[in-house]
């Protein structure tokens, strides 16, 4: 968002403005301010953009100004066909290489940490009741789903839930299995018959800071709910529980930052050693957040005063012992089941 300040700030401002603070103003039934402040922050930004790219105003900039700033990147509308078929192995047939695998695998770890916790960010705010193993797990079998289709069009990018459409639910405060179903529908039909075409150049001309300046707003509901919502069950007058949060958050944003800023300097990560595929994976793990902090924490957790009689209590598994028998709870078919009757294969509980 930084990259181009004169168009990332004042996304980020009418994000917050037009979701947070218009609707106490205006009040409407239909929370219009609340469903829709992400499409008019977007559409008064990216006018404000073409504004500024009509103008001349990054006619002699450098070039990685223009790239983050323009709306007219290198003809791309003018460039891209009306409308264009994906199909398999368009790139050519598939290649198997072990270290690339292994590589994929922990990619693939780093995916489903990642995915868990928009899982339980979407299930909080549809007031789902407490998420049973077997519908996590069958999430991440699709994310498996999603990986394979993935490699067989050539996508050069893998598949994981969604976190800002997690934070959709937070911020539109809309939970309707109908509203998803219907995306997806929107979402195929695009990539499948006009995605690569005029209407994807078209989104693809977004400025980059406009969509920077709505994870910044986005992703906080889900590190919200997913994270810090659930400390609540914890008690965080325990100097144990302190020690683990604070130090589990400070190595995830650290370790991170530090892979990170190596391979941009040095060209390779700080493990640099004579087999690449171990590289890549301890590269792949130790540049997410997420699993730097999620690694760190659950090793504490499990060690740190064990056996102690009051870490049961101060960790708060004492409130999610009710919760095991999902199976008890009738409102989980209710709201894990899928349609077609495909509970015979994937079980709700």
């Amino acid at each position: 968002m930084a990259r181009c300040i004169e168009i990332g700030l004042p996304a980020l401002v009418a994000v917050v403005f037009l979701s947070q603070y218009v609707p106490h103003f205006l009040k409407s039934r239909r929370g219009i301010f609340e469903r829709f402040a992400i499409l008019f922050s977007v559409a008064i930004i990216w006018a404000f953009a073409e504004i500024l790219t009509a103008a001349g105003a990054y006619d002699n900039r450098a070039p990685q100004t223009q790239f983050s700033c323009r709306t007219d990147r290198s003809g791309l509308i003018s460039a891209a066909p009306w409308i264009r078929f994906p199909y398999p192995f368009q790139w050519g047939g598939p290649r198997f290489n072990a270290g690339d695998a292994v590589a994929v695998i922990a990619a693939s770890f780093v995916a489903i940490i990642e995915s868990t916790g928009t899982f339980i960010t979407a299930s909080r705010y549809a007031s789902a009741t407490p998420m049973p193993p077997s519908v996590l797990s069958r999430g991440v079998g699709w994310l498996g789903v999603g990986l394979l289709l993935d490699g067989l069009f050539g996508t050069g990018s893998g598949s994981t839930a969604s976190v800002e459409n997690a934070g959709l639910l937070g911020l539109t405060r809309v939970g309707s299995r109908t509203v998803i179903q219907i995306s997806a529908l929107f979402m195929l039909f695009f990539s499948v018959l006009v995605w690569t075409g005029k209407f994807g150049a078209v989104l693809a001309s977004i400025p980059l800071p406009i969509m920077a300046a709505l994870y910044c707003v986005l992703f906080a509901y889900v590190a919200a709910s997913a994270g810090l919502g659930l400390l609540q069950f914890c008690n965080l007058n325990s100097f144990r529980t302190k020690f683990i949060v604070g130090f589990s958050v400070f190595m995830g944003l650290s370790v991170p930052q530090y892979f990170n800023q190596y391979l941009l300097v040095s060209g390779h990560g700080p493990v640099h050693t004579r087999s690449t595929w171990f590289n890549n994976v301890m590269q792949v793990i130790f540049s997410s957040p997420a699993t730097v902090g999620f690694i760190v924490a659950f090793f504490l957790d499990c060690t740190h005063s064990y056996g102690h009689s009051s870490v049961r209590r101060d960790s708060g598994r004492h409130w999610w012992e009710k919760f095991r028998n999902f199976n008890t709870d009738t409102r989980s078919e209710e709201f894990y089941s899928l349609p077609a009757n495909l509970n015979r294969f994937f079980p709700s509980f």
